[in-house]
Parts: C-alpha cells; sequence; structure tokens
C-alpha cells in the first residue's frame, strides 16, 4: 500500500497512462519483494511451528526422536535460498530497476514541461515564445504566434493557421502549416510564406547512465546514500538464515501457556532487527555488518538454548 501510495502521487507531477503505472509497479517490484519476503519468511516459519505446537504434533516429533536441530536444518535449505535471492535482488535487479523507474519519471516530468494549451498568457518553447490561440478537436492548435528575439539586433515573428506537436524519441517538433514568418533588424526586414515547417526543441531530461550493477555501486553519483542502502540491504539479505534460531524459539511454545505472547515477539523482533540495520549503518559503517551479524545470531542462540535446547 505505501508503494502504491507512493506511485499514485506521481501523477500529481506528471500525466501517465493506466499502462505507464503498471509499468512504474513493475519497476518497485524488486524493491517490494526484497523487504516483504524476509519478514514473510521469519513470519511464516515462527507460525508454522506455533500451528504445529498448538495441535501437539510438535510434541509428537520430538516424542519420535525428532530434535529441534533438525527442524532448523529443514528452514535452513530455504533461507539459505531466499538469501541469494535477496543478494540477486539487491545487488543486481535492483540497480537496474531503479535507474528505469527514475529515468522514466524524469523523462515524463520533462515531457509535461511541454503539454500545450490554448492560454492568453502563452507557453516557453525552447527559444521561442509561443502563443495558442485555440484548441482543435483532432489534437491539432490553431491561430499559433511564436516570437523569437535569440540575436539581439534582430527578430523573428512566425504565424501560422495550425500546429501539431510530435515527440520523436526525446526531439519535440512542432509542426506549422500555412503560415508566415517575418524577419526584421534595424537594417532589413523579409517575409517568408511557407506551407509546412517543423521547429525542433530537444528534451531536457536528466536521464542517469546505466551499463552494469557493479558500475552503479562503484559509481561516486549519490556515494553516501548507495553506500548506507547497501550495509541496510546487506544485512536485511541475512535476516533469514541468523533468525533461525529466534524462529524455533517463538514458534515452538507451550500450547497453554504462551499463545497470547508469539505474534508479540514476531511484531519485536522485526521492529529491533529491521531498526537496527537501518540505523546503526550511520554510525558504524561497513563494520555494522558483522557486528549486527554477529550480535543477532548470539542473542538469538542464547533465547533457543534457553527456551527449546533445554527443553527438548
Amino acid at each position: 500500500m505505501v508503494f502504491l501510495i507512493k506511485l499514485a502521487l506521481y501523477t500529481a507531477i506528471i500525466k501517465i497512462t493506466i499502462w505507464e503505472m503498471a509499468k512504474l509497479y513493475i519497476f518497485v517490484l524488486p524493491e517490494l519483494f526484497f523487504y516483504t519476503l524476509p519478514i514473510s519468511f521469519f513470519v511464516a516459519g515462527a507460525l508454522s511451528l506455533f500451528k504445529l505446537s498448538n495441535d501437539n504434533e510438535i510434541v509428537v516429533l520430538f516424542a519420535l526422536g525428532i530434535s529441534p536441530n533438525f527442524i532448523l536444518k529443514t528452514f535452513l535449505k530455504p533461507a539459505v535460498l531466499l538469501t541469494t535471492l535477496l543478494i540477486f535482488d539487491f545487488f543486481i535487479l535492483f540497480p537496474h530497476a531503479k535507474v528505469l523507474s527514475s529515468n522514466f519519471i524524469d523523462y515524463k516530468k520533462s515531457e509535461a514541461k511541454f503539454n500545450l494549451s490554448a492560454s492568453e498568457f502563452g507557453h516557453s518553447f525552447g527559444d521561442w515564445l509561443l502563443y495558442i490561440g485555440k484548441e482543435n478537436p483532432n489534437g491539432t492548435y490553431g491561430d499559433i504566434f511564436l516570437f523569437n528575439k535569440k540575436e539581439q539586433n534582430k527578430e523573428i515573428l512566425i504565424s501560422a493557421d495550425n500546429a501539431k506537436v510530435i515527440n520523436d524519441g526525446g526531439i519535440l517538433r512542432l509542426k506549422l502549416t500555412n503560415g508566415e514568418a517575418y524577419t526584421y533588424s534595424q537594417d532589413s526586414f523579409s517575409q517568408t510564406d511557407f506551407k509546412s515547417m517543423l521547429i525542433n526543441n530537444a528534451l531536457t531530461a536528466n536521464l542517469t547512465k546505466y551499463r552494469s550493477a557493479l558500475e552503479f555501486w562503484t559509481s561516486q553519483d549519490r556515494r553516501k546514500a548507495k553506500k548506507s542502502m547497501f550495509i541496510a540491504d546487506t544485512l536485511i539479505s541475512f535476516f533469514p538464515i541468523i533468525s533461525l534460531f529466534l524462529v524455533a524459539s517463538i514458534g515452538i511454545v507451550h500450547a497453554r501457556h504462551q499463545k497470547g505472547k508469539t505474534y508479540l515477539y514476531l511484531f519485536l523482533a522485526i521492529l529491533i532487527y529491521f531498526t537496527a540495520a537501518l540505523a546503526l549503518h550511520k554510525a558504524l559503517s561497513f563494520y555494522a555488518i558483522p557486528i549486527v551479524m554477529i550480535l543477532w545470531t548470539f542473542i538469538s542462540y542464547k533465547i533457543y538454548q534457553k527456551t527449546i535446547a533445554v527443553r527438548f
């Protein structure tokens, strides 16, 4: 919902179609999956064990000689697979999608600057001042006047019956039909009648050049932001693996006495880890990666020993 609201805000700045809105949503899917999949795995693993505990099936498993370590090994394979997928997501897919999304928005913003309409105030079209008298039903414009005084001692005035805006690969063309062009200065005056005339202007979009994911992460552009992102995303990527002890500690419960605390523990664990991942990188830089991972694994293991290992 947060990402959808964020995308909807762009419609206040630029005009986009339903397909373009869908394209923007596709661009944010790698980021959306990156933040939701680790949480989904953690919650799903704990609730699966919690369900087995409530149905007394976990007791049967332990009675058959299956140890909690076997359960952890069972969760380890999908956790490793998910961590690998998350690393590929943030290191490869995310830069590609981020650049595509940013360039698309910048392009649409620059294109929106040339959304012309009939107005008494006129428009700026590159070096030209443009006045449109009326809008025709077929998408063209009528009673067109353009004025240019780029050179100090020379002025150009163009009038045309009709005009049409053509966007050709980032080059905006104003096609004029049936008009006259006047050029005058202190020494001369000339008039030219024309059937058709094209006036070109390049769209001014600050497009980001992108060649590879490695170049994205090693470039100096927005260096501090990408450094923080790299540290936080690395910590989030390893969350499924280093939280396995906590998954077992929260999910394996006594059916009568611990029902009301499972969801609270899940919420607190996610809140504490993600807060640490997003906050400590500012103070610890790259040292935050080993410090947070080792500390979280150690605390999770100690909780696992006290709650699960000593009992089963």
